[in-house]
């Protein structure tokens, strides 16, 4: 059995639990509870405030559009007609859109919320309608002087550059379009009717056409923008709760980490104070055995002893692995490698073992391949693996069973060690759990001979440590099989001396 330091820890050490901390675990549930209420509430929540303050930016950031273009508008109309009267039509058309911009820059000062937004959609919407009896009053503009349908075609593109404008800058306000022309619409009908000219038909037409296609676009691209939107909440959410989940991971982490330190350090304080009355029960009891100090004269006495002795062992064993885990776990468990030979510690480890198997008329055979060159191990470690697993099988092997040892090559140029006997067997579901740290099958719950459940643990942890693998075989009513396996790196293969080259020049010259 490995031994550990029996140095007891200062009294800092003991301080196993830091409850300075537990303002942590408040920090970690409440955030854990409002990002629950937040994806809650995601599912069912609607896009109207974020598309508003994206109008009122969109807005904003294009103010000088409208009135860069009534000015271009004026100044056409007025080399067109050659009339300064059109220059009065820009007078509404800048002052509506002036209140407008004042509006949006009051909405952006405000905290918009969901109810508010709807409120102001239904301003910016007459903000809107107000823009479109300014385009309405262009629209009923004449010029008598103008020859031919000039005119009508320069009222024509400027009224499909206007809806063009409007739609690009309010695609994220609803029926934008629709309220902004409707009042054009209305006026060129009006003049269709009382003219009844082609050209203005015609243009009545167009416009018509054009209201409705870029209504269309602009639903379009409302409804992409919540897609969008709708995605980015998505991702948004799926973030915070990744980075919920990474704070619950990170706390339950560190009080993992708190507990390991706990054992840890209780294991530390704890084996020198187990360790110190378990060696003078021992080491008493022994004197006792033995007589030391006088013939006991009660034979059940006598019996006591060798109990107390038995005992104490028992105990001092499962102390021992208890602490070999708990290194291992804590990656102290240090290998002192060197060359050892398979062969020579499993007939050690079977000569341990065979006053106990004669005990229930066992019978041990072993297999060995011949010279079998050494490996470079902790020789220690693989005995405490041998004896671990031969004892095992001693245990729970029935009266006059059977266990065969086998010492060999494997496939893959590494040496193992197997051992198999005729017991009970494991089920083939409890496997798991007897590979596990402290996990027992059914076959050990019921035997007499109950231990910590620890030794299979401490194999896999050994051998690990040497890169090496264990297998573990079992069939209820068949039997089980446990094979300790070695790398080939870790074989020492003898090679042949090689001499130095001008050394067997010279000699070959002075036989010469």
């Amino acid at each position: 059995m490995l031994t550990m330091s029996t140095g007891v820890s200062t009294s800092t050490d003991k301080n196993i639990v830091d409850r300075s901390r537990s303002h942590r675990n408040r920090a970690v549930s409440k955030a854990v509870r409002q990002t629950r209420e937040r994806l809650q509430n995601g599912h069912s929540r609607n896009f109207d405030r974020e598309m508003m303050l994206m109008h009122i930016d969109t807005l904003l950031q294009g103010a000088a559009v409208v009135p860069i273009f009534a000015v271009i508008v004026a100044v056409l109309g007025v080399y067109l007609t050659r009339d300064a009267q059109i220059l009065f039509w820009t007078i509404p058309i800048l002052t509506a859109h002036a209140i407008n911009m004042l509006l949006g820059r009051k909405a952006r000062k405000q905290e918009i919320s969901a109810e508010g937004a709807r409120k102001w959609r239904q301003v910016f919407l007459l903000g809107q309608l107000l823009m479109g009896f300014c385009w309405a009053i262009f629209a009923t503009q004449s010029c008598s002087t103008c020859g031919g349908d000039s005119f009508v075609l320069y009222k024509g593109a400027t009224l499909l550059v206007a809806i063009g404008i409007t739609a690009m800058s309010s695609f994220m306000l609803p029926r934008a379009v629709p309220f902004s022309f409707a009042p054009v619409t209305v006026a060129l009908v009006v003049t269709a009717i009382l003219t009844r000219k082609p050209s203005d038909i015609a243009l009545t037409a167009a416009i018509s056409v054009a209201v409705v296609f870029f209504t269309f676009i602009t639903i379009r691209m409302y409804q992409s923008n919540l897609k969008i939107l709708s995605f980015q909440s998505e991702k948004d959410d799926l973030i915070v709760e990744l980075e919920v989940a990474k704070s619950m991971s990170d706390e339950a982490r560190r009080r993992a980490e708190e507990a390991n330190l706990a054992k840890s350090r209780f294991l530390a304080s704890m084996s020198h104070e187990l360790r110190t009355p378990l060696n003078a029960i021992l080491g008493f009891s022994e004197v006792m055995s033995a007589e030391v100090m006088g013939p006991l004269n009660n034979p059940t006495y006598r019996e006591y002893t060798t109990d107390i002795h038995r005992s104490g062992q028992h105990l001092l064993n499962l102390i021992n692995e208890i602490l070999d885990l708990s290194r291992i776990e804590a990656g102290k468990y240090e290998l002192n490698e060197e060359a050892i030979s398979l062969l020579d510690i499993a007939e050690d480890c079977i000569g341990m073992v065979q006053l106990r198997a004669r005990g229930k008329n066992i019978s041990i055979s072993s297999q060995f391949e011949a010279q079998l060159p050494s490996v470079w191990a902790d020789e220690k470690s693989l005995r405490q693996v041998i004896l671990n697993l031969l004892s095992n099988a001693v245990k729970f092997t029935p009266q006059g069973g059977e266990i065969a040892v086998k010492v060999g090559w494997t496939a893959g140029g590494g040496e193992y060690v197997a051992i198999k006997d005729n017991g009970p067997g494991i089920p083939e579901e409890e496997i798991p759990v007897v590979l596990s740290a402290f996990g027992q099958g059914s076959i050990a719950i019921k035997s007499a001979e109950q231990g910590t459940g620890l030794g299979l643990p401490i194999v896999q942890a050994i051998l690990a440590k040497h890169d090496g693998q264990f297998v573990l075989k079992s069939k209820l009513r068949e039997g089980t099989e446990v094979i300790a396996i070695l790398p080939a790196k870790r074989v020492l293969q003898s090679l042949p001396a090689i001499e130095d080259a001008p050394l067997v020049e010279r000699r070959k010259k002075s036989f010469a």
